[in-house]
């Protein structure tokens, strides 16, 4: 299994932004203790961050027909970003989005996320934590079925 696992804005300064939301620990270590738990799965892992919408689209569409998934915070571009939510519709693969916070919890307009929609599944509210939730969600799920050919018809 290859998924990738795609940071938004904002996300590269963690472990300095407002730590008493976000904790102490940087997008390194995250990404670092994230790989080791993929690692021991069988599991290769992708990572990209940006604070730029137009490569995190890029990016994303790069990964068409190459990963199996996508874990994705997609940062303050979840709540305002058309062309993610259209992009991740359009990629054929599971998605599940991830928030470091409980957006619910947050000012009002953080409560509605445009990309919801078109994930199989939102993590919210446990810190660095969720990111490992989304991989062990991915490794629960079931494989997609193979192609197998069908009847020729003429």
């Amino acid at each position: 299994m290859k998924l990738l696992v795609v940071h938004g804005p904002n996300l590269n300064l963690l472990g300095i932004r407002e730590p008493h939301l976000y904790g102490t620990r940087t997008l390194a270590d995250l990404n670092g203790e994230l790989a080791n738990l993929a690692g021991r799965h069988g599991v290769m892992l992708d990572f990209f961050q940006s604070n730029h919408e137009g490569a995190l689209l890029d990016r994303l569409q790069a990964a068409r027909g190459v990963v199996d998934g996508i874990i994705i915070n997609p940062g303050g571009l979840g709540h305002t970003s058309v062309c993610l939510r259209d992009c991740l519709a359009a990629l054929g693969v599971p998605v599940i989005e991830v928030h470091l916070t409980n957006l619910q919890a947050r000012e009002e307009f953080r409560h509605t996320s445009l990309i919801t929609a078109v994930c199989r599944g939102v993590i919210a509210g446990f810190g660095p934590l969720g990111y490992r939730l989304a991989l062990e969600a991915f490794l629960a799920m079931p494989a997609p079925a193979s192609a197998e050919p069908g009847p020729i018809r003429v």
